[in-house]
């Protein structure tokens, strides 16, 4: 393995000599596919930074509210089957607060400058 630069450190390299050199001088239909290749860079470097405490955290509130261990997919399912059951729903102590962090923590590596999720960030 390297030790420098990062794996992030070469994505957001390559991200912004392609926005800063190459975008601009690309118009169209092909500059639309390189902004969207841009994109998809900056949406791989948030998720490498905050995929690891997000699913942590997000594990942590599964098994606090389900009462079991496992991987963060296999809480998922079980939360997906007990709400599909009927089991839990929005008043289960927890469960909207759980919803609402993952929702939140999707949005910072998806959807950073989206309006609402700023908005939300500002009132917590």
């Amino acid at each position: 393995m390297q030790d420098e630069p990062t794996p992030t450190e070469l994505i957001k390299a390559v991200a912004e000599f392609l926005r800063t050199e190459i975008a601009p001088a690309i118009k169209g239909h092909n500059g639309f596919k390189l902004r969207v290749g841009i994109n998809a860079l900056d949406l791989v470097t948030r998720q490498l930074a905050l995929e690891g405490p997000g699913d942590a955290a997000e594990a942590a509130r599964l098994k606090q509210l389900l009462g079991m261990d496992g991987s963060v997919m296999e809480l998922n399912r079980a939360l997906s089957e007990k709400i599909a059951k009927g089991e839990v729903d929005l008043s289960t102590p927890g469960l909207k607060d759980h919803l609402w962090q993952t929702t939140m923590d999707k949005l910072a590596v998806d959807q950073p400058n989206y309006a609402s999720y700023k908005r939300e960030l500002g009132t917590k």
